[in-house]
């Protein structure tokens, strides 16, 4: 089997390299900037396409690596060509196949997708680190059984999820990756309050979080939370919510705190967090 790629963004790169490494053939790359297109096949020592017929031609399977609201119209050039028997394949987290590539079957093509659980952050250099990631695929049975069969020869994980359960499991990664991010930067800026620098404050918060991370992965969240939540500390929950500036803070220190009591009641069965649940609760009504 022959693989193409239209688009040679960070992910189309990325996986054409892990694919080339891993001993997957290759066509090359079509995009809608050439040296875009040069600058992937170069790297993954395969063909740059100026004609996206040419390519479709040469491969087997086609990739589309492009931004997720350009899926289905790139996929809608494709059928103005020859794909039957051909393997069409996207990369977005949260679309499924049969919504990316709709009537495939008309067309006689094998649909399904391959999302990559991992932070692709550099078009190339990213690769090297796949191997163990998780890699999650939907859509046709064929394509899902070969494709499992061939990351997993190559290292990878896979997880195989049903079509309709999409959008919840990329909802999941945002939450894990994405919104993380946003939580930290929160925290990162009451130390700087405090007196830290920028860099400092990652420095003094860097144990804490890798640690916390450690165990969460290890034992659960359960097992892994701590905190004046976990304690049923209603002193400081208040102190902590008085000391934000904005609504906005107070309001994201209340939601996270609400849903943290619900792991603290399975860690403590026994203990009477009904106080703790009215005062987040109240504060978010007063906002």
């Amino acid at each position: 089997m022959k693989i193409g790629f239209i688009g040679a963004g960070k992910v189309g790169c990325t996986l054409g390299k892990f694919f080339t490494e891993g001993g997957i053939r290759m066509t090359g790359y079509y995009s809608r900037h050439i040296e875009s297109a040069k600058a992937a096949a170069d790297f993954t020592g395969t063909c740059c396409y100026d004609e996206l017929s040419r390519l479709v031609h040469d491969s087997d399977a086609i990739f589309i690596t492009v931004p997720d609201g350009t899926i289905t119209d790139i996929y809608k050039e494709l059928i103005k060509f020859d794909i039957r028997g051909k393997q069409i394949c996207h990369c977005s987290g949260s679309i499924s196949a049969g919504e990316a590539f709709p009537d495939a079957a008309e067309a006689g093509a094998l649909v399904f997708s391959i999302h990559p659980l991992f932070p692709i952050s550099d078009k190339f250099t990213t690769y090297r680190e796949l191997t163990g990631a998780f890699f999650c695929l939907e859509g046709d049975e064929k394509c899902v059984d070969v494709w499992k069969e061939q990351l997993e020869l190559m290292g990878a994980k896979t997880q195989v999820i049903n079509p309709k359960d999409k959008v919840s499991y990329h909802a999941g990664c945002a939450i894990a990756s994405n919104l993380v991010c946003a939580l930290l930067n929160e925290s990162i800026g009451l130390l700087k309050g405090c007196g830290f620098s920028e860099t400092g404050a990652r420095k003094a918060l860097a144990p804490l979080i890798r640690s916390n991370i450690g165990h969460i992965l290890t034992d659960g969240p359960v097992k892994a939370l701590t905190g004046p939540v976990e304690r049923n500390d209603i002193g400081t929950v208040r102190k902590h919510i008085d000391c934000f500036r904005t609504n906005a803070e107070k309001e994201l220190y209340c939601t996270v705190s609400s849903d943290l009591i619900q792991i603290a009641r399975e860690k403590h069965p026994d203990t009477d967090f009904s106080e703790m649940e009215n005062v987040l609760r109240e504060e978010l009504v007063n906002e």
